[in-house]
């Protein structure tokens, strides 16, 4: 397989010290061991290619999915659990422009519903995600993101049709989210979970249902065979009528040939605290649940958890290795200490990182690889992949039977993904394009 980055982001040094390895026992298939045939072949085993396989699963479709490492090892079980509108980073101006103000409805609802069906899978299979928080919070770093968040509220209940509140400085303190912010808005969607658990509840039921999953398993081949697919893994042959391509940020650049240049990789940082005291959370003035994060362009994203442990999480890093790894773990504690100063003391217990996926036109992206039969894919959800991923894989299940789909399946999904202008050299640009957000932020 040909990557963008060097082998050190494909391997377990970036998630070596992740808290939700911790929390929870994943279900452990077995690598695959001999030829076969299928219906629907998924290269991964996260969000989107497990909540694929449930979907299938249950209207009898035969799946086997097909794991590199193991069920959640990539972005699926290492991000903040931020169940959260989004998936892709236009704002509504642009979507007005592309799509037309009934295309970016059609997708806003797509994002409500999004996470409603992440509920709905949770409450249907039992799944115990230690949930909380009601909604979520944006906070502005600089007065003048309070206006552009006004200006936001404007189209809460147009775009989501669902409540909002804007808050002062003072309230905020008030609300238990005191910090170096100028006020707020709480957008009542969502909520903060922990992904492992999910991931792992989401696996069991799809199992349960029929799909069949092996870990351990990377496809180093995928060619068309006339009449459908065959997949080389681990020396063996499986033969599908149809793939589904869901390793996002964790994709190849030659698996098929079609994604090279269509992707770009941005890594995520995340530290966790050891559980806070209620004299340390006073201290802060901050003892909400609610998940929160800030107006920057590299956002910063927090919320305390159950247990009181703390999570902080940043965008931001561009290189890769250990010695990379290590100055990104500086910048994001440099970065808690100086919005947290009270915490100044506390220890991160755990730290990692991994791998977001940004699109060339900022958007996701769910359905059938032009120009090849029977090979579908999802991926670039712009670090929202919870319910975005959870949303597109279900959506893939209904198009790969070939039903007109009964969810919502808005323009914005279509695409298709267009190439960055430096194709294979795109991460030339990072550097430089990260370097102007942050000028861009102060």
């Amino acid at each position: 397989m040909s990557r963008i980055f060097d082998a050190y982001v494909y391997g377990n040094g970036p998630r070596s010290g992740c808290w939700w390895d911790t929390t929870c026992v994943l279900p452990r298939p077995t690598p695959i061991s001999q030829s076969g045939n299928t219906d629907v072949a998924i290269i991964g085993g996260g969000f989107t290619g497990v909540s694929a396989a449930l979907h299938l699963a249950r209207a009898g479709v035969g799946v086997k999915v097909l794991e590199a490492e193991h069920i959640g090892w990539g972005a699926s079980g290492r991000n903040g659990g931020f169940c959260c509108l989004g998936g892709g980073m236009e704002e509504d101006a642009s979507l007005d422009k592309r799509y037309g103000k009934s295309g970016r409805i059609a997708f806003r609802r797509a994002e409500r519903a999004a996470i409603e069906l992440v509920e709905q899978l949770i409450t249907e299979h039992g799944i115990d995600v230690d949930r909380h928080s009601r909604g979520e919070t944006s906070l502005a770093h600089r007065a003048k993101d309070l206006d552009a968040l006004r200006k936001t509220a404007e189209n809460v209940a147009e775009n989501y049709g669902v409540g909002h509140s804007l808050h002062s400085q003072v309230e905020l303190k008030a609300l238990g989210m005191a910090g170096p912010f100028h006020g707020g808005l709480t957008i009542e969607a969502g909520f903060g979970l922990n992904p492992r658990k999910y991931i792992a509840g989401l696996a069991a039921a799809a199992q349960k249902a029929g799909a069949v999953m092996h870990e351990n398993s990377a496809v180093t081949r995928l060619k068309p065979d006339g009449q459908g697919w065959q997949l080389e893994v681990n020396g063996h042959t499986i033969r599908a009528d149809h793939v589904i391509l869901a390793t996002n940020g964790y994709s190849a650049e030659d698996l098929p040939p079609w994604l090279a240049g269509r992707y770009l990789p941005s890594q995520s940082n995340v530290i966790v605290t050891r559980p806070l005291t209620q004299e340390e959370l006073v201290a802060a003035g901050w003892s909400t649940d609610q998940m929160a994060y800030d107006t920057r362009n590299l956002l910063h994203y927090f919320r305390l958890m159950p247990d009181r442990r703390f999570l902080f999480g940043m965008r931001g890093g561009v290189l890769t290795g250990p010695a990379a790894e290590a100055r990104a773990t500086r910048k994001i504690r440099a970065a808690f200490e100086g919005m947290f100063p009270a915490w100044r003391h506390v220890e991160a217990q755990h730290g990692w990182s991994g791998m977001v996926c940004v699109a060339r036109d900022l958007m996701p992206f769910a359905g059938p690889v032009p120009d090849h039969s029977g090979l579908w894919a999802s991926l670039c959800y712009h670090g929202n992949g919870v319910a975005m991923g959870s949303y597109c894989g279900a959506l893939l299940a209904e198009l790969v039977q070939g039903k007109t789909p009964s969810m919502s399946y808005p323009d914005a999904l279509k695409g298709p993904l267009r190439r960055f202008e430096l194709g294979r050299w795109r991460r030339a640009v990072m550097p430089f394009a990260y370097a102007g957000l942050m000028m861009a932020d102060l």
